[in-house]
């Protein structure tokens, strides 16, 4: 069975930490740019943490992941590397 907690959400346009520490990533919602090669990668504690997610996409599209189960945990703040991406919104625990 699954952990339950309140679902937040936070929308970045650009690289950086999301800002709101330890956090079960559960779901991003996303918007490619309209050329280059769309793609998302998470780490652990700032930009030279271990990733944990890193995901490629098409362009010019609108995306929503959904991450099974509890989702992915960041022990730290996660880092958003955000690479031909014009938005993000993340839905944590």
């Amino acid at each position: 069975m699954g952990s339950s907690s309140d679902v937040k959400a936070k929308t970045l346009t650009a690289t950086g930490a999301l800002s709101v520490g330890p956090a079960r990533i559960r779901q991003i919602q996303l918007l490619t740019a309209g050329s280059g090669s769309p793609q998302i990668v998470v780490k652990d504690g700032g930009s030279g943490g271990t990733t944990i997610l890193d995901l490629k996409f098409s362009t010019g599209v609108t995306y929503s992941v959904n991450i099974p189960s509890d989702g992915v945990r960041s022990e730290a703040d996660p880092h958003f590397t955000l690479t031909n991406i014009t938005q993000v919104t993340v839905f944590y625990a």
